[in-house]
């Protein structure tokens, strides 16, 4: 979905030329673009040895291709503008984990596209940056902590706290702290990070 307090568009990433019809609809409204926040999709959690091809194509066909398209329709208007992109990946990406292969194995080909187009950016004077969120306390991690509470039949604050304290952080992060690095990825206060990778998790990931 493309939106903003004047324009609201609703369409399917999935689909070949809705990206392109996301990008030409902005243009017509504002006249030009500035910034491409590619925030769409998420994955499916599971067994391995379960996850069909399809859960897989879904995996890919939303998350990655669509910011894929989504970035090459923007390309060219970002370039006149000298403008950015900033992709919301997660940290599943640079830290494997059994039951979320294909979550991470997106994340990880989306953090590899971040590094790519940002090396083109050097000559197109666009800026491609990532950032990583882990636990967010967003309506999807709700549902998480409400099923882990049902499983274990003890109340939801406890659940959160079972569910943190495994992955060995304080507490969940909120969504606006997440946007407030893409906001800063995406203004000239960081107009010297291209590249870049930010992880937004609490101290989840130990990994260099």
């Amino acid at each position: 979905m493309l939106q903003s307090p004047n324009l609201r568009i609703s369409m399917d990433l999935r689909e070949p030329g809705e990206p392109e019809r996301a990008v030409e609809s902005a243009i017509r409204h504002f006249g030009r673009l500035d910034i491409l926040v590619n925030n769409a999709g998420d994955t499916r959690r599971g067994d391995f040895l379960e996850l069909t091809d399809e859960e897989w194509d879904l995996g890919f066909s939303l998350k990655f291709r669509g910011a894929v398209r989504c970035s090459r329709a923007a390309w060219p208007h970002l370039m006149a503008t000298r403008g950015s992109i900033v992709n919301v990946v997660g940290i599943g990406g640079r830290t494997g984990s059994a039951d979320f292969t294909i979550g991470g194995s997106v994340n990880a080909a989306l953090l590899n596209l971040t590094k790519a187009l940002a090396d083109r950016g050097v000559r197109d004077g666009v800026r491609v940056n990532a950032v990583n969120p882990s636990s967010i306390a967003t309506e999807r991690l709700k549902a998480r902590v409400s099923s882990t509470a049902n499983e274990r039949r003890i109340d939801e604050h406890k659940a959160a706290e079972a569910i943190a304290g495994a992955l060995r952080v304080s507490r969940f992060g909120e969504p606006d702290e997440v946007a407030r690095v893409v906001a800063f990825l995406a203004s000239e206060a960081a107009g010297y990070c291209n590249g870049s990778i930010v992880d937004v998790d609490g101290g989840q990931t130990r990994t260099l």
